[in-house]
Formats: structure tokens, C-alpha cells, sequence
């Protein structure tokens, strides 16, 4: 029987660094088949412009390739399903996954598999890439305006875009969120920083109310228990903050809203596997370069920005459009 071996991606403009990878992969077995995201969830995942590259043009170049034998296109944010079905020898993903962080890699081993994380190339990037391409265009800031006025500006222009980057989004994460209190689950929600900030209003606003009247909804914050954030880092680590904590109240059904401005908080992103491990849903929290938190979470709100203020102010908008969703979908206080 033919040893498969599995990969996935976005792979938008193919570049060395891809080739190598893929190469690398299909010398583990005999056959490679490469998950390819959708240009809906690459467009979840890097923002607005992204793909550039549409999915069957993307395919065929995979399938272009000698190393390639099979291209399956998902839609999901993560290829979880895709992997459970194909049920792969090997499970394969770039050097910047460590193998804690990869998705399926506790079924790909559960079915007595192997999970391997091949080093990168350095120096290729499509993400590098496209940054270079645009480097001219925001070379020079406009003359003229102080730090208040620029603020201001780099605001408005954030939110010019904020419908299109992270609109539906938003409706799918209300969605999510709407169905775990109506199945009888609870939200938990982690942050470091100003996100453990908002990470407490989001759950005052579902255990108290938004704007209307309506029963009370469990959430709760991971970030308000002092005795525990101090115990946990203290006898473990401060990775293991907001998973330990995850691992104690979460349960099949519930929901993880895990907020990042970089997608790269080491705690957030453990509390994020935890919670995978416990079938519960993720919503993701981040900004413009939050790739990883992208890749492990169902639905993603990516704010289109690169700095971390601006980044809050839209994470704390679509939460406050997120729980006046959550009021019209909920029961009205009896």
C-alpha cells in the first residue's frame, strides 16, 4: 500500500522555498497530496488583496509540479476534516510549525503516523514578497501631520476597509458563538495586555447584557483570577496560563475566543490547542500578520493592520458588533 504523505497551505506565489518543502515531503512516501486553502479562507487568513493567485490557477501550478500527485482545495480555516478523511502516513508542514502547534497531528499519530516539521529556506516569503512589491507605496507618510492627526488618519483608514476584511467574519463568529450558548456551552475567552482587557469586557457583556435585555450567558474571562495566573506560571510556565485553565473548565461544544494582536502569543496559542484537543471551537482574534493564530482557529478576525493600537480598536468593535448580534439571536430576560 502506497505511504501518503500530506501537506497544506496557501501557496500563493510559488517561490523556492515551496519547492523545497514540497520536494522534502514526498521523499517521506510514496504519494504527496497537498491541501490547498480556498481563495475564501486565504482571503480569512492574509486580508484583503489575498490571494493573488485564484484556487485553480494555484492547483494547477501544484499540480504542475513533479512532486505533487494529488491537490485537494478546502474551505475551512484549518485542514482538520481534509486530514481525517485521507487519513495520511505522514503529516508534514514548514519549519515556523513547531509540532504541538499543527493541526491533526494528534489523529495523524493516534492512527500511528508520523507528524514531521521540515526547516524553511530562509530568505523566501510570499508574504515577504508581496511586503517589498508595496514597500514604495508606504515609504514616505503624508507631510504635515502630527502624531494626532496621523493617528486619526491611520484609524479612518483601517476602518475603510474593515467591512470588507473582516464583515463576514464577524456574522460567522456571532453565528458560532450563538449556537454554544444555545447548545448549552460556555465562551472562554484569553489575552495578554490590552487583549486581557478586552478579554474581560467580551465576557461582561455576555454574563450582564449589551444593550437589550436577555437571559445571562456563561462566559468567562481566563484572564481575571490572579490566584491562578500567579500558581499556574509560577509551578509550570507562563505558556501553560490560559491552557491549564482551558484544560479545567472546557469541554466538547464550547467555544475559545483566543485574542492576539500578533498571532503569536505563545499562551494564547497553547490555551488555542487545548481547546482544539477538546473539540471545542476557536475564534481567533489578531491582526494583518496573524498567520498562525489564523491557521488553528474555525473563524478569524483578521483586523487589517500591522500596528497594535489600531488592531485593538477594530478587535473591540467587531466584539461590540458580535454581542449585538448575540442580543437579537437571545431569549429575552423572563
Amino acid at each position: 500500500m502506497a505511504k501518503v504523505v500530506f501537506t497544506n497551505g496557501c501557496f500563493d506565489l510559488i517561490h523556492p522555498g515551496h519547492i523545497d518543502l514540497l520536494n522534502k515531503a514526498k521523499a517521506l512516501g510514496d504519494k504527496l497530496v497537498v491541501g490547498l486553502n480556498s481563495d475564501s479562507s486565504v482571503r480569512q487568513m492574509k486580508g484583503v488583496g489575498r490571494p493573488v493567485v485564484s484556487q485553480e490557477a494555484r492547483k494547477a501550478v501544484l499540480l504542475g509540479l513533479k512532486a505533487v500527485d494529488d491537490v485537494v482545495i478546502f474551505d475551512e480555516l484549518t485542514p482538520e476534516n481534509i486530514i481525517r478523511e485521507i487519513r495520511p502516513d505522514v503529516l508534514v508542514k514548514g519549519g515556523d510549525w513547531p509540532v504541538d502547534q499543527i493541526v491533526g497531528a494528534d489523529f495523524v499519530k493516534g492512527n500511528g503516523g508520523e507528524v514531521v516539521s521540515i526547516p524553511l529556506v530562509d530568505g523566501f516569503s510570499t508574504s515577504a514578497i508581496l511586503a517589498e512589491l508595496n514597500a514604495d507605496r508606504n515609504a514616505n507618510p503624508e507631510p504635515g501631520n502630527d502624531a494626532v492627526s496621523a493617528s486619526i488618519k491611520e484609524h479612518r483608514d483601517v476602518f475603510a476597509t474593515f467591512e470588507d476584511a473582516v464583515g463576514e467574519a464577524i456574522r460567522n463568529s456571532a453565528r458560532l458563538i450563538s449556537d454554544t450558548f444555545a447548545s448549552g456551552g460556555k465562551v472562554l475567552i484569553c489575552g495578554n495586555g490590552g487583549s486581557a482587557a478586552d478579554a474581560q469586557h467580551i465576557a461582561a457583556e455576555f454574563v450582564g447584557r449589551y444593550e437589550t435585555e436577555r437571559i445571562a450567558l456563561p462566559a468567562i474571562a481566563l484572564t481575571t483570577d490572579t490566584s491562578a495566573l500567579t500558581a499556574l506560571a509560577n509551578d509550570y510556565d507562563f505558556e501553560r496560563i490560559f491552557a491549564r485553565q482551558v484544560e479545567a473548565l472546557g469541554r466538547e461544544g464550547d467555544c475559545l475566543i483566543a485574542i492576539s494582536t500578533s498571532g503569536n502569543s505563545p499562551n494564547v496559542l497553547s490555551a488555542v490547542m487545548s481547546a482544539r484537543s477538546r473539540k471545542m471551537k476557536v475564534i481567533g482574534f489578531t491582526g494583518a500578520n496573524g498567520k498562525r493564530l489564523a491557521g488553528l482557529s474555525d473563524v478569524v478576525i483578521m483586523v487589517p493592520s500591522t500596528r497594535t493600537a489600531r488592531i485593538q480598536e477594530g478587535h473591540i468593535t467587531a466584539a461590540h458588533i458580535i454581542c449585538e448580534l448575540i442580543d437579537i439571536e437571545t431569549p429575552a430576560a423572563g
